[in-house]
């Protein structure tokens, strides 16, 4: 439900569309455009065969349009109407390509163009100029002179009401994607250069005051800063081209992302899977550091609250400081302590992902600690779900997280992180303390999950929560889902789990007796899936009876798996969708 400022905003929107699209502009390309980002062939060839995926949502009909599921499935319609299919559809570039791209563009000036409908949202429209700017060619060539005067006065009128809305965004990244296209939109096309001026000095603001000194943002979402990089590289190539200056605090932005997003790109080049984040469109994350043109590695310590180990072909990615809050955390999860781990080209340890394309309850679900690789207590997660508040916009922020998280390198070792988080203390006065260590050639992690009272008042809250549990303990359960492409099994004695990955290697799983060993059902959450997938979880419980509780457990690689092989398996994304 929205507040009634919310409502204004979306009000007022229309309004300016609607003048916007009366506007009697003409304008032409300053220079002839480039493309800055590549598609994907593949989905372009499925769009072109009438096979439509969008967020989970797949529509086989070569008779429809990209505007007829918009029409219909308002629930999607933000990302169709953000025009990523373009790049899909360039990607091929063959003349089945263009003409169905030019017969969409056409259409959406046909449905939407006159601001009556909808698809006028300031980020909307930022992302939808930077696309159709920088195809302009390939939207433009072979068509007459009517045609393309049309679309050069949808750019200028879309420019026209971005440039009178991109002020009443809120911080964030829908803000930064407002400047951008005004900026691209300003300095692409002849007479709108005055309306670029103005957001660059927005954009600049933005920098400093959205982007912390270490790279990260607020939401600590690790897909969305890939987001805000290629927005930032779209602002620089657009500005260096028009051989206008790239103001230092853009600059400098660039500098202290490109880093971060290092420190969280998986081996397999996909991004660790955090607070809302996919891993990211494949070479999406490689493409924007190239562009960037930024080499700095990741120096020590954590970035933008995560950290990371590396040993050989090994990546072990850990939430080690606490969610956001606030509006901030509107698609954060109670993941703390929570990690995933990569071998090579194949992901092993995985959280379930993000639920929000699957419905409400698979969202709510999502968010809870035990959909991700850590240690939670039965019926308990780490940060809780706010009730929708006024002015949430409908809304479940976190709140009663963690007030004191620690995750840091041992002092005596590199390849050790020591971790802990303070989320379940109020509840019954017990501390989660993590202790996780990487070979350095990647073939080992070993790990130490720890429940424990710190003082007298955590004993004091231990005991009352013993008492309400009749002296039967506090139920807690160590979980490690696996990637759907991991085939798993327990042996007769539930001592050790086999791990094998498409590549051939075998992971070992094992634990020091401490607990109950389990291998269950889980499921795996990926924008673009149609269902959620299943998959399955190692998980290890057991119940807290004492002031201290220790389970030790291992993953290591078989002795007969070779450091290296030959990965050339290409797993079909599409196999998952049924």
């Amino acid at each position: 439900m929205q507040t009634w400022r919310a409502r204004g905003i979306r009000f007022m929107h229309r309004v300016h569309a609607r003048r916007a699209a009366r506007a009697d502009l003409t304008t032409r390309f300053v220079s002839p455009p480039e493309p800055y980002m590549i598609g994907s062939v593949q989905r372009g060839q499925q769009l072109l065969r009438g096979d439509f995926l969008f967020s989970g949502l797949r529509i086989e009909n070569p008779a429809l349009s990209v505007w007829d599921i918009a029409d219909s499935h308002p629930d999607i319609a933000d990302e169709i109407h953000s025009c990523g299919w373009l790049e899909d559809l360039a990607a091929v570039g063959d003349e089945a390509a263009r003409n169905t791209a030019q017969t969409w563009a056409n259409q959406w000036i046909d449905r939407y163009g006159d601001g009556r409908r909808q698809g006028w949202l300031p980020e909307l429209v930022g992302r939808r100029l930077i696309r159709w700017i920088s195809h302009g060619e390939f939207l433009l060539r072979g068509q007459d002179r009517v045609r393309r005067n049309r679309l050069l006065t949808s750019l200028a009128q879309q420019s026209l009401f971005l440039s009178r809305r991109w002020s009443v965004m809120p911080a964030g990244l829908p803000r930064f994607a407002a400047l951008a296209g005004t900026i691209h939109a300003g300095l692409s096309l002849d007479g709108l250069a005055p309306i670029a001026r103005t957001a660059v000095q927005a954009l600049t603001l933005d920098c400093d005051n959205q982007i912390d000194r270490d790279g990260g943002i607020a939401p600590r979402n690790p897909e969305a800063l890939l987001d805000l990089l290629t927005l930032l590289n779209w602002t620089t190539h657009t500005l260096r081209q028009t051989g206008q200056p790239v103001p230092t605090s853009l600059h400098r932005a660039v500098e202290r992302v490109a880093p971060t997003l290092r420190a969280l790109r998986h081996a397999d080049g996909g991004l660790a899977r955090f607070h809302g984040g996919g891993r990211g469109m494949e070479g999406r994350l490689d493409l924007a550091l190239a562009a960037s043109g930024v080499k700095d590695l990741p120096g020590p310590g954590l970035h933008m609250g995560f950290a990371r180990l590396g040993g050989g072909r090994t990546t072990l990615i850990v939430d080690a400081a606490a969610p956001p809050t606030g509006p901030a955390s509107a698609n954060a999860h109670a993941s703390t302590l929570a990690f995933e781990l990569t071998s090579g080209r194949r992901p092993l340890i995985v959280n379930c992902g993000s639920g929000i394309r699957f419905g409400p309850e698979w969202q709510r679900a999502s968010r809870a600690t035990p959909s991700h690789s850590t240690l939670a207590l039965t019926g308990v997660s780490s940060s809780q779900l706010a009730p929708t508040q006024r002015g949430q916009m409908g809304q479940e922020w976190l709140c009663k997280t963690p007030t004191l998280v620690r995750g840091a390198l041992a002092r005596k070792s590199n390849r050790t992180l020591e971790l802990s988080h303070n989320g379940y203390q109020p509840h019954n006065g017990l501390t989660h303390a993590r202790i996780l260590t990487l070979s350095a050639d990647g073939r080992i992690l070993e790990g130490e999950d720890l429940l424990t009272t710190l003082n007298d008042a955590d004993n004091a809250l231990f005991d009352k929560a013993m008492a309400g549990t009749d002296g039967k303990g506090i139920a807690w359960a160590v979980r490690f889902h696996l990637h759907p492409d991991v085939r798993a099994a327990i042996d007769d004695a539930a001592a050790t789990v086999q791990l094998t990955l498409i590549s051939g290697e075998t992971w070992v799983f094992r634990q020091d007796g401490a607990a109950k060993m389990d291998l269950t059902q889980s499921v795996y959450l990926e924008n673009g899936q149609l269902t959620p997938t299943k998959t399955q979880q190692v998980v290890l419980s057991g119940r807290s009876l004492a002031y201290a509780t220790r389970v030790r457990w291992s993953l290591a690689k078989a002795q007969d798996t070779p450091d290296v092989l030959r990965d050339l398996v290409q797993a079909d994304p599409m196999d998952r969708i049924k």
